[in-house]
């Protein structure tokens, strides 16, 4: 028997991770999930299954809608991440960087601007590869260039004996 009086597993070592889909579980995952929090940092909690059993869930959609529950909180969470990238680009963050000279060490106070850029281009290189409808670049097609294609089928159609239209 432990200290609290529960029964002690015979054998502790063979204790694990729950893995049978449980509503709280799933809406403790959803709920980090829509605050930004990352699937992998969120399964390290020792009272969430790993991320693969999490993802099971997700494909065989275990419980009352979670396949969906979970994509919508992706979602909310991408969208989170979006307006953080934005707090980060508007915000100074103060910092140093010493840099070792001859004659010593250099320092240099001011924003750490790099550090500010890098934060943003990693958020956006990741919101337009989870989500490149919302956040990926958009390429416009002028109208001079669809008409030079139109034609450029039309002449090709002509030639392999087709009549154009």
């Amino acid at each position: 028997m432990a200290l609290d009086g529960a029964p002690r597993h015979p054998h502790p070592s063979l204790m694990g991770r729950p893995s049978v889909y449980s509503d709280d579980i799933a809406d403790e995952v959803c709920r980090r999930l829509a605050d930004g929090e990352a699937l992998a940092a969120i399964c390290r909690s020792e009272h969430i299954p790993s991320e693969s059993t999490v993802r099971g869930w997700v494909i065989d959609d275990a419980g009352p809608g979670f396949a969906a529950r979970y994509t919508r909180a992706r979602d909310i969470g991408l969208d989170r991440m979006a307006d953080e990238l934005l707090q980060i680009a508007n915000t100074p963050q103060m910092g140093e960087t010493s840099t070792d000279q001859e004659w010593g060490t250099s320092v240099k106070r001011g924003d750490m601007i790099e550090h500010r850029r890098l934060q943003v281009d990693a958020r956006k290189w990741y919101l337009a590869k989870m989500a490149p409808k919302r956040y990926g670049d958009r390429v416009a097609l002028d109208s001079d260039a669809l008409t030079s294609i139109a034609g450029s089928l039309a002449e090709a159609r002509k030639r392999a004996g087709g009549d154009g239209d």
